[in-house]
């Protein structure tokens, strides 16, 4: 296990959570989200949906035993994707609670230690956040045997009713989950509700429609087929990597806006993955 460097980030809501349907409780480490998925009709069953920020294996332990109880530990882990923001705690995680983690194939390079991710971007157009991003660690990780790959019919593991959807872009294997039955989005960084770029923004956590974060999306026109791709699941809510929640007519105008409007909200002016 590498050694994990606090990142020094945070925004109003760091700490704070919330259910925002059905069995999906939404809760923000820092500045990224992750989820908690109770099983429906199986009490103190679940599954954690990304793994936080570096250093947060803590508090994603003292909340799920707020919600479930200290003797039930999780199922599963299951990845949108690899970027340092979303795998801080799974190593820590993963070895205390004897789970499997779940991810896409294009991602399992950085998952078992075989690649890097390329270095973030601080020329892209953007705030301070983006000028920072030097400090963000693009190293990959190695979680050996207990990383797994999901299944090729686009089930997820221990989400009965759920379907993985390929949204890369932000980085190759990035994926995102849907639940028809009430279009449930979790979204992951294909597109966030909040200027990740902007200090101030994310602090303050305004909400507005934005692409993937610029520093760290490699591939713009995947990305772009990506949130179309989302868009077209019409989607009642979304829970996105970064922002607050967004749903019904605001998300729907918002989604809309974003795919008529890419080339402006989204792709930055400069950067080295423009």
């Amino acid at each position: 296990m590498k050694e994990d460097k606090l990142i020094p980030v945070t925004s109003v809501t760091n700490g704070l959570g919330q259910t925002v349907a059905d069995n999906l409780y939404c809760f923000t480490n820092q500045v990224v989200n992750l989820c908690f998925y109770e099983f429906p009709g199986r009490s103190k069953e679940w599954v954690l949906i990304d793994a936080g920020m570096p250093k947060s294996a803590e508090i994603i332990r003292e909340t799920a035993d707020q919600h479930f109880g200290k003797n039930h530990t999780p199922q599963a882990i299951i990845l949108t994707h690899g970027h340092f923001d979303h795998v801080g705690a799974v190593e820590e995680l993963a070895e205390i609670w004897k789970v499997p983690v779940y991810a896409h194939e294009q991602e399992m390079p950085y998952l078992t230690g075989a690649k890097d991710y390329p270095e973030p971007d601080t020329s892209v157009e953007g705030g301070f956040v983006a000028k920072m991003s030097r400090m963000f660690p693009n190293e990959g990780i190695d979680l050996g045997e207990k990383v797994q790959t999901l299944p090729e019919d686009g089930t997820v593991p221990e989400m009965e009713g759920w379907c993985w959807v390929h949204t890369p872009g932000h980085t190759p294997g990035h994926i995102s989950f849907f639940h028809e039955e009430d279009r449930t989005l979790i979204a992951g960084d294909a597109f966030v509700t909040v200027k990740q770029e902007y200090l101030y923004k994310v602090m303050m956590q305004k909400k507005e429609i934005s692409g993937p974060p610029r520093y760290l999306t490699t591939d713009w026109e995947a990305a772009r087929a990506s949130v179309e791709q989302l868009k077209d699941l019409d989607p009642q809510l979304a829970v996105t990597g970064h922002g607050l929640p967004m749903e019904g007519t605001e998300l729907k105008q918002a989604l809309e806006t974003l795919v008529q409007r890419f080339d402006d909200i989204a792709i930055p002016d400069h950067g080295k993955f423009v």
